[in-house]
């Protein structure tokens, strides 16, 4: 306990050394280069007189213009979208492909904690500074959940655990954690209800992976978590116990948690309906409003982004990917070794008496693997000492593996309880999904 209190202090050091350095590396780039998105001096008044009058104007001169203009001008790509929405709201129909939790934390933060600075730099330099500082926070708490919560928590080994965290702190994808993007906060509330889930606090977790869906789109995923604990919880109940009725509870309550994970996508594709469509934000009745099913997150990143499946596969796109293709040989490198280690830890159970996948799903996520698999080699001999020459013969071929099933044996749970949270290894690209394109706002 001691070793890993010190790590997880290790973990938050390092992790602010990771921002000091990315931040200190971003300065200097732009120092020495222009940037490449040119969107930051895109500024118009906002539409609404309502949210432009809930604005927090300066009485007098700003006093230090320049340092305002400064962080204006580095707010570039999505980030003038986050902006832009937390000082006027969602205007245009483009804007509500980018949910609403870091706009609104950053409105918060502006008028409640920073807006003593309006004065000095501005007030849309105070949204942009509250963005920085808000998603570098989040990103040192993510750190530590990252690794004091879950890592320990799945892996149970402290140093493999802090291999981890210093990855995720050093990340090739880095920068957006450091930049106005919702990964860190995605990153903060998807880990932190991962823990939560996996500690049995199931109403923390289904809370704080339904904030995940305000972040990001793809926070709706994390639903399916919850599908594999009712799973899990399932099979306990019909094999284990023979009390099917706990099944059925098991499932209906994965179900009900997993629907709760979905409302934030839900309620703001509604919201979007229903400003769009039905407050007629515009005169034309727009193409996706006329569908049986409106899905307006689908068509923004279709119309005005191209994204679609397979539609980036393209040779216009080749120098992209081989900026990318670093991260992903690493990533699917690393795929490759964690199913070869998951094949070896089965194949020695299978060995071992222990040759029922279904039984692995039971024991995901619990501390019964290791005691299982401890159990069924203690059952293999106690059934060979009855007979002493069959014992002879089988330990002839036992001493064969005996030393490569000893060191999987000795953590088999790391590779089996990691197995739900295959999907969170981080693949990026090197630039944005969503480009924002000079003049669209």
């Amino acid at each position: 306990m001691a070793k890993a209190q010190g790590l997880e202090g290790l973990v938050l050091r390092r992790a602010l050394l990771s921002r000091l350095l990315l931040l200190t590396l971003i300065l200097l780039w732009r120092l020495l280069f222009r940037p490449y998105d040119t969107s930051a001096s895109l500024n118009p008044s906002c539409l609404s007189s309502a949210t432009a009058g809930g604005r927090l104007v300066p009485s007098g001169p700003i006093l230090w213009p320049r340092i305002g203009a400064a962080i204006e001008a580095s707010v570039v790509w999505d980030g003038v979208y986050f902006v832009r929405i937390a000082e006027c709201g969602y205007e245009y129909e483009q804007t509500y492909a980018f949910f609403p939790l870091l706009p609104l934390c950053i409105s918060l933060l502006s008028r409640f904690v920073f807006a003593p600075l309006v004065p000095m730099i501005g007030y849309r330099p105070v949204l942009a500074l509250s963005g920085y500082v808000l998603n570098n926070i989040a990103f040192l708490f993510a750190a530590v959940y990252f690794y004091s919560r879950l890592s320990v928590l799945i892996l149970k080994d402290p140093a493999a655990a802090f291999r981890a965290s210093i990855l995720f702190c050093f990340n090739p994808a880095s920068v957006f954690y450091s930049s106005i993007y919702t990964e860190s906060l995605y990153a903060l509330c998807s880990l932190g209800g991962l823990y939560y889930l996996f500690s049995g606090a199931n109403t923390v977790a289904m809370l704080l992976l339904a904030l995940s869906g305000s972040a990001r789109s793809n926070g709706a995923l994390n639903a399916g978590y919850f599908c594999f604990q009712a799973m899990q919880h399932a099979y306990n109940a019909i094999i284990q116990k023979k009390r099917p009725i706990l099944a059925v509870h098991a499932i209906i309550g994965g179900v009900a948690r997993s629907i709760c994970v979905f409302v934030p996508f839900l309620a703001f594709q509604a919201y979007g309906y229903s400003n769009i469509c039905l407050g007629g934000i515009s005169y034309e009745l727009r193409p996706w409003c006329k569908a049986r099913i409106p899905n307006l997150y689908g068509f923004l990143q279709s119309h005005y982004w191209g994204v679609g499946f397979l539609r980036y596969f393209q040779v216009k796109q080749l120098p992209n990917f081989l900026l990318a293709s670093p991260i992903l040989s690493l990533a699917i490198w690393s795929i490759i070794h964690y199913a070869n280690k998951l094949l070896q830890v089965v194949q020695s159970l299978n060995m071992h008496d222990y040759n029922s996948f279904a039984a692995l799903l039971s024991l995901l996520g619990t501390n019964e693997i290791s005691e299982a698999v401890g159990a069924s080699k203690n059952s293999s001999s106690s059934k060979s000492s009855q007979d002493h020459t069959v014992r002879r013969r089988k330990q002839e071929r036992k001493d064969k593996s005996t030393e490569s099933f000893q060191h999987i044996r000795s953590q088999p749970a790391s590779y089996l309880r990691a197995l739900p949270f295959i999907g969170l290894l981080p693949v990026y690209s090197s630039l944005p999904a969503a480009h924002l394109e000079d003049g669209v706002i």
